[in-house]
C-alpha cells in the first residue's frame, strides 16, 4: 500500500489535490486589481470617434474588426473570475441602455487602480468600499445638474438625428451624419403616437457591394431570398402566410398499391393532383397573390401556383415568419388552407429586386406609420458591414433610451470634468478617511477625457488643465474638441455632442457596483476542475480512421 503523505497544515488540508486557494491583499485582491486593469486598458483604446479598432478571432475562427466594447467582449470569452464580474456589469449596460459598454469597463478600471494606489497608502479596503459608495451616491444626486438640455420632439426627424449622431460617431467617424440620417428616418417612421418604441422593429438587411453611402431604408421588410415561381412582382398584395411546407397533406400510414395497367397508374396520380389543385385554387379564391411559406415547396404545388398566378416566397427562418406577419398583419397557419380575410396580411407591394448581385425580396409599405422598417446596408466587406450594423443598432438603442427619458448631457468628457470637479470638493468636506476614497473617485473620472486625448494623439494632462480651468469659469458644457489643434476645448451644446442621461446614470451605477464586489474579495478558492486528464494534443502520430 503506498505511504499516505501528509498534506501542509492549513486551508489547503480541508481540500481535494489539485485545488488553488489565494488570500489576504497581495494574492488575492491586487491579483484581481490587475486583471480588470488589463482588460479596461484593452477596451481603453477603442473609446471614442477616434478609438482603434481590435481584431479579433473567437473561439470558431470568425474574425472581428471593431471597437464596440460589446462585441470585443463577448467573442474573448474572459475566464479570470474578477474580470468576469466587469464584463457582466457592461453586459448589463447592454441590454439596460444598449449604449456605454466601453463606458463601464473603463470607469471600473479606473476605480480599481484608484483603489490599489489607496490600498498601498495603509487604507483598508472597507474605508475605500465606503467611500466609493458615498461618492457614487453623491453623484447620481449632481448628475441631473448636468442635465443642458432635452428632447421635445421625437417625431420631428431632424431632432431625431442630432441626439443620434454622437452615438454613430464613436463607432463611424466620418459617415456620422449620413447613418444618423438613416437611423433617425427608420426609428421616427416605426415610433407609434402612444409611445411604445420596440428596437426589434428597426431590421438590417447586410447586402455586399458598392460602398457605404449606397445604403438605404424602407417601410417594410427585406429578405436575402429569391422567389420560387415565376411570378416575380405583385401591386397591393394580399398574403396569405403558412408556418408548413407548401405541399399536400401526407397520409400516417404505408400502404402498397398494386397498380395492373397503364390506366389505373394515371387514375392514381390524379387523384392527388385534384386535391392540390383545389387547395391552391381556394387560396387564389380567397383572395390571395402572394404566398409565403415556412418549408419547402413541392413541385406539384408550385406548378399550380404559376397556373393560378401566385407568387411565392419561402423563408427558412421562423423568427423571419413572424416578423413578416407582424409587418403585413397576417396570421401564420399551420396547415395549407384557404385563409379568411382576417387571417391575411396587405402590403403596398411585394417584388423581387437585385441589388448588386444579390436577389432579394422586398415587401414595401408606403404609408408612414409602418409597422417595421428595414435598413439596407451596402458595405466592400462583410466586417465592415457588420460593424455599421453595430453603430445602427446604437443609433436605435439610443432613440429608445430618449424615449424612456429625454433628458441629455454634454458629451466629450464635459459631464465627466464637471462631476471629477464637484465631488473631489465634496470629498474635501467629509471628515474620516473615506474622503481620500471620495476624491480618487472624483480623479477616477478623469480617466475618460484622457482617454479620448490619448487616442486622439494629445496630451491628456494638457487637455485635463484647460477642461478644469474652463469649468472653473462655470463653463459646464465644455469637452473636448477632437477637430481642433491640439488640447482644444469648445461648447458641446453648441456643437450637439449631447449623451443620453440614462447612458451615465446606468454606466456609473454599474462600474461602481462591479468595482466593490471586486474589492470585497478577499479569497479565491479553486476547486480542481472536472474532467480526468487532458488527451494529448498532438495527433501526429495517431491512426487516422479513414
Amino acid at each position: 500500500m503506498a505511504l499516505h503523505v501528509p498534506k501542509a497544515p492549513g486551508f489547503a488540508q480541508m481540500l481535494k489535490d489539485g485545488a488553488k486557494h489565494y488570500s489576504g491583499l497581495e494574492e488575492a485582491v491586487f491579483r484581481n486589481i490587475k486583471a480588470c486593469k488589463e482588460l479596461s486598458q484593452t477596451t481603453r483604446t477603442a473609446y471614442g470617434p477616434n478609438g482603434m479598432n481590435k481584431m479579433v478571432i473567437n473561439h470558431l475562427e470568425k474574425l472581428f474588426v471593431t471597437n464596440d466594447a460589446a462585441t470585443i467582449l463577448r467573442e474573448l470569452e474572459v475566464q479570470h473570475p474578477a474580470a468576469k464580474m466587469i464584463v457582466m456589469a457592461s453586459h448589463m449596460q447592454e441590454q439596460e441602455v444598449g449604449d456605454g459598454t466601453n463606458f463601464v469597463l473603463v470607469f471600473a478600471g479606473a476605480l480599481l487602480e484608484q483603489a490599489e494606489e489607496l490600498l498601498r497608502m495603509g487604507l483598508s479596503v472597507s474605508e475605500v468600499i465606503e467611500g466609493y459608495e458615498k461618492a457614487c451616491k453623491k453623484t447620481l444626486e449632481i448628475l441631473p445638474d448636468c442635465v443642458c438640455s432635452s428632447a421635445k420632439n421625437l417625431h420631428d426627424i431632424k431632432e431625431a438625428i442630432s441626439f443620434i449622431r454622437t452615438a454613430v460617431m464613436s463607432k463611424q467617424y466620418g459617415n456620422e451624419d449620413f447613418l444618423a440620417n438613416l437611423i433617425a428616418d427608420a426609428c421616427v417612421s416605426i415610433f407609434p403616437e402612444s409611445g411604445n418604441f420596440n428596437v426589434d422593429n428597426v431590421r438590417v438587411c447586410k447586402i455586399l457591394g458598392c460602398g457605404v453611402t449606397a445604403s438605404s431604408m424602407l417601410h417594410g421588410m427585406v429578405f436575402k431570398k429569391e422567389v420560387e415561381g415565376d411570378i416575380s412582382s405583385v401591386k397591393d398584395a394580399k398574403i396569405a402566410v403558412f408556418s408548413c411546407p407548401f405541399d399536400c397533406m401526407v397520409t400516417e400510414t404505408k400502404g402498397t398499391v398494386l397498380i395492373n395497367n397503364a390506366k389505373e397508374l394515371m387514375d392514381f396520380s390524379k387523384g392527388e393532383e385534384d386535391m392540390m389543385e383545389a387547395q391552391v385554387k381556394s387560396i387564389k379564391e380567397a383572395g390571395a397573390n402572394v404566398v409565403v411559406t415556412g418549408g419547402k415547396v413541392a413541385d406539384m404545388a408550385l406548378h399550380y401556383a404559376n397556373k393560378y398566378q401566385l407568387m411565392v416566397v419561402r423563408l427558412n427562418s421562423k423568427w423571419d415568419l413572424r416578423r413578416l406577419c407582424k409587418t403585413v398583419g397576417a396570421v401564420a397557419l399551420p396547415r395549407v388552407i384557404a385563409p379568411t380575410p382576417d387571417e391575411m396580411g396587405h402590403c403596398n407591394s411585394v417584388y423581387l429586386s437585385e441589388v448588386g448581385d444579390t436577389q432579394v425580396v422586398v415587401f414595401k409599405h408606403e404609408k408612414e406609420d409602418g409597422a417595421i422598417s428595414t435598413v439596407v446596408i451596402r458595405g466592400s466587406t462583410d466586417n465592415l458591414m457588420d460593424d455599421i450594423e453595430r453603430a445602427v443598432d446604437d443609433g436605435v438603442n439610443t432613440f429608445k433610451v430618449l424615449v424612456r427619458d429625454k433628458r441629455l448631457v454634454p458629451g466629450a468628457g464635459a459631464t465627466e470634468i464637471e462631476l471629477a470637479k464637484q465631488i473631489t470638493s465634496y470629498g474635501e468636506t467629509c471628515p474620516g478617511l473615506d474622503q481620500y476614497a471620495i476624491k480618487k473617485f472624483g480623479e477616477a473620472f478623469e480617466a475618460f477625457p484622457r482617454a479620448l486625448a490619448e487616442n486622439s494623439g494629445v496630451k491628456g494632462s494638457e487637455l485635463i488643465s484647460k477642461m478644469y480651468s474652463a469649468h472653473h469659469e462655470g463653463n459646464k458644457n465644455i469637452g473636448f474638441d477632437i477637430e481642433g489643434e491640439g488640447p482644444a476645448v469648445k461648447d458641446m451644446l453648441e456643437c450637439g455632442i449631447l449623451d443620453p442621461y440614462l447612458v451615465k446614470y446606468w454606466g456609473i451605477k454599474l462600474a461602481t457596483n462591479a468595482a466593490i464586489t471586486v474589492l470585497r474579495v478577499d479569497q479565491i478558492i479553486m476547486a480542481k476542475p472536472a474532467g480526468g486528464p487532458k488527451p494529448p494534443q498532438g495527433k501526429k502520430d495517431w491512426d487516422e480512421d479513414d
